[in-house]
């Protein structure tokens, strides 16, 4: 990937593509003369038939349910990276934001709980602000440049690393549907394919793309969320180096970032964060789905990012490097609620209803909000000011 993009640094360009992308969707659903082209546009049917086989969906569940497992495929192979030679590759490293992150999943869901009610309708949507956004997170982190040690850009990365892999089991186990045998079957024998090929020393990349695609449809039929086919494909990709010092993961990786986060992610954003705001009330923001989703990710993810990072390092389970001052660790544990296209994308699995999904979306576009602008201004003031040298 590109160090920089129009002289702009190219995680700072992504971020800023995607809040743009954000903020066209809700222009384009909120200005009269495009709305209607707008919704036509992502209720337009698209269909792919093979040899009999017919896939039919609307352009937003093309998005939603195709586009999204080259998301996750990118997602599984950053995560098999950090876990073969990266932040969580050893317990000792692994340990601080592995605590951060389950404490940054387990408070927000029980505040979401109690706002919305425990034996609500609502609930079903306890997932939504247990999310961190990496590429808006790590956007605004980036702003700062070099003012912030690279200790706590990895200490980020790796919250939120482990962040994705339990939203992955999340949705595998939670947010499915009636399941079909004989399209699981065909999932199963494509997963047998995969591994086989992996173990076997196969390193033809198209090869683990037809088989992807195979499985990715099986999926789709099945019940079970097709992105997770994505998940699959990349933990298959092997990530060992070749005789000439390749690995195929990471060429994978290397090749896929941009289109994700430059396209991929930007369209995602575009197509699910416009929440129509005429009639918006206080009322509307009192809501509980939103207040729920709101105060889960601006209130609950701070509190349990940085609480449990404390209460790790005050039991000796885990350690702190030097260079992560509380201060950091505290305005970092508020850039983690910004839980923006992987909250959408659960709320989008929690409920079809048009009125649930806005108060979703306007739920995470405000704690989002609220999140990445607490965390910036604290990092802010937390800068030290070093010293100048004195010249001899």
């Amino acid at each position: 990937m590109a160090q920089r993009v129009m002289g702009i640094p190219a995680d700072i360009f992504s971020g800023l593509l995607l809040a743009a992308a954000a903020l066209a969707g809700i222009l384009f659903e909120n200005i009269g003369a495009l709305a209607p082209y707008y919704d036509a546009l992502l209720g337009e049917y698209a269909t792919v038939a093979v040899a009999g086989l017919e896939i039919s969906k609307p352009l937003l569940l093309w998005i939603n349910d195709g586009l999204m497992a080259i998301f996750f495929l990118l997602v599984a192979l950053e995560i098999k990276r950090e876990i073969k030679a990266g932040a969580l590759s050893s317990w000792a490293n692994a340990a601080l934001p592995v605590y951060g992150a389950v404490g940054g999943i387990v408070v927000p869901s029980l505040i979401f709980l109690a706002i919305v009610g425990i034996d609500s309708a609502e609930a079903r949507g306890w997932a939504i602000p247990a999310a961190t956004d990496i590429a808006f997170a790590l956007g605004v982190l980036s702003l700062f440049g070099n003012k912030v040690p690279p200790v706590l850009k990895t200490f980020l990365l790796a919250l939120a690393v482990v962040d994705d892999l339990a939203a992955i089991v999340i949705i595998a186990l939670f947010y499915t549907s009636s399941l079909s045998l004989t399209a699981l079957g065909v999932a199963a024998v494509c997963l047998v394919a995969l591994l086989a090929m992996n173990l076997g020393g196969f390193r033809n990349g198209f090869g683990y793309v037809v088989v992807g695609v195979i499985l990715w449809t099986a999926v789709l039929k099945s019940g079970v969320h097709a992105t997770l086919a994505g998940v699959a494909v990349g933990f298959a990709i092997p990530f060992e180096r070749n005789a000439r010092g390749q690995s195929m993961s990471q060429e994978f990786e290397h090749e896929l970032h941009p289109w994700v986060a430059f396209a991929i992610l930007p369209v995602f954003a575009f197509a699910n964060a416009g929440v129509p705001l005429k009639g918006l009330s206080f009322e509307a923001l009192m809501h509980p789905l939103s207040l729920g989703v709101a105060a889960g990710l601006f209130i609950g993810k701070q509190i349990g990012v940085f609480g449990a990072v404390v209460l790790a390092v005050k039991a000796g389970l885990a350690a702190r490097p030097e260079e992560l001052t509380w201060r950091k660790l505290y305005g970092v544990s508020c850039l983690a609620g910004i839980g923006f296209t992987m909250s959408l994308f659960i709320g989008s699995l929690a409920f079809s209803d048009v009125e649930s999904q806005n108060a979703v979306r306007l739920g995470v576009i405000s704690g989002s909000l609220l999140s990445g602008l607490l965390g910036a201004a604290f990092l802010s003031f937390s800068r030290e000011v070093r010293p100048a040298r004195m010249e001899a």
